[in-house]
């Protein structure tokens, strides 16, 4: 298989944007009309996911230990949506011809055969992974609201039980269904709580413009409404192995799974040094400050730092983006650093810890943009 001659292709494919994921889902479901009801109404979210999932796939072709990890984690998480080994051959069939009509003169024998083997080879891997998964948990929990607080207008906290127990670890997410509103709109958010006995969980919504399931969540949902929760993914969970201190760095709602992490810690005999840096844009996004700074004062060894970017701190906030005011606290060349937020706030923040001498393996990140 020529590894570089699949990512020349899709690079070529690639540069015809939506229309390769539009000309692609017209094939699937003309050749197969049943699996269109598979799929939600709108599917403009749909093919952004397709060809970002295509794309980190082949960008990393070559990379074993780093696809294999990410395409089991696709396999069993699409369980959640029907999906049977006999449906993979069919996807196959339109994937192939998308890529021939995109690829015009450039396409060959040659690119035909390596494009079959690897979509072959990660299906197979979906496969085994999907069925491994069947035999440990189910493809989704059923969750009843229980609680619903609008901490501004355009955010709020949700609590959850869940119909039996979900096992995952903290720093994890999960996507979100509203079956009875946004049917087969799955949406990525992440757990703000360690794992409890009574099996609730909390989430944090913040509203997301022209999103379909955000919108719902923070304005519409009502305490006794049912929701659908996918299996757990994610890598930035905590690593109590190392024994060293920790630094927490969340931008607005990315928040939650740090704040799932403190509670693990919480738990510990012997906490390490906890530095938590929570940042938003203006004062009032600084919305769970109460409950973190309650925490604090609880907690000696925790230490919880505010920050805000667009206007003028007060109340012992600090001004600045966050990763201008992590790196005025400090070199944290000796912490465990886990940084969740926009992809512009993660991309700055883990920029910054590494030029202050942070290696990369003690940096875990989590972007909104990867849900």
């Amino acid at each position: 298989m020529d590894a570089q001659g699949l990512k020349d292709n899709f690079a070529q494919v690639a540069q015809h944007g939506d229309a390769v994921a539009l000309f692609f889902y017209s094939d699937l479901f003309l050749r197969n009309p049943g699996l269109r009801d598979m799929f939600p109404i709108g599917m403009s979210h749909q093919r952004d996911r397709l060809l970002s999932a295509l794309g980190r796939i082949v960008s990393q072709v070559d990379n074993l230990a780093e696809v294999v990890p990410f395409v089991r984690q696709l396999g069993a998480d699409h369980r959640k949506f029907g999906v049977e080994a006999l449906h993979y051959p069919e996807v196959g069939q339109s994937l192939v011809a998308t890529l021939r009509y995109f690829s015009g003169a450039a396409w060959n024998e040659a690119l035909a055969k390596d494009w079959t083997d690897a979509y072959t080879l990660v299906a197979n891997v979906m496969v085994e992974a999907a069925d491994e998964d069947a035999k440990q948990r189910p493809p989704w929990w059923n969750a009843r609201v229980i609680a619903h607080e609008r901490r501004r207008f355009d955010l709020s906290v949700l609590r959850v039980v869940t119909d039996r127990p979900l096992p995952y670890e903290p720093g994890q997410s999960v996507a979100l269904e509203v079956p009875a509103s946004r049917p087969r709109m799955w949406r990525y958010y992440s757990m703000a709580n360690a794992p409890r006995p009574d099996n609730t969980l909390d989430f944090h919504v913040r509203l997301v413009d022209g999103g379909p399931v955000s919108p719902v969540l923070v304005r519409s949902i009502r305490v006794g409404d049912w929701l659908k929760l996918g299996p757990p993914i994610g890598t930035m969970t905590f690593d109590d192995r190392s024994g060293r201190d920790v630094l927490l760095i969340g931008g607005s709602t990315g928040l939650a799974p740090l704040k799932a992490i403190l509670e693990r810690i919480a738990m510990s005999p012997a906490p390490p040094r906890v530095h938590l840096f929570f940042g938003a844009r203006t004062a009032d996004g600084l919305y769970d400050l109460d409950d973190l700074s309650k925490r604090a004062a609880e907690s000696p060894w925790l230490t919880v730092v505010p920050a805000v970017s667009d206007e003028q701190a007060e109340n012992g906030a600090e001004q600045g983006a966050l990763a201008d005011v992590v790196a005025r606290f400090g070199l944290w060349r000796d912490h465990d650093a886990y940084v969740c937020g926009s992809p512009a706030m993660v991309d700055a923040t883990v920029d910054r810890l590494a030029r202050l001498g942070l290696g990369n393996d003690r940096i875990r990140a989590d972007k909104f943009a990867d849900a």
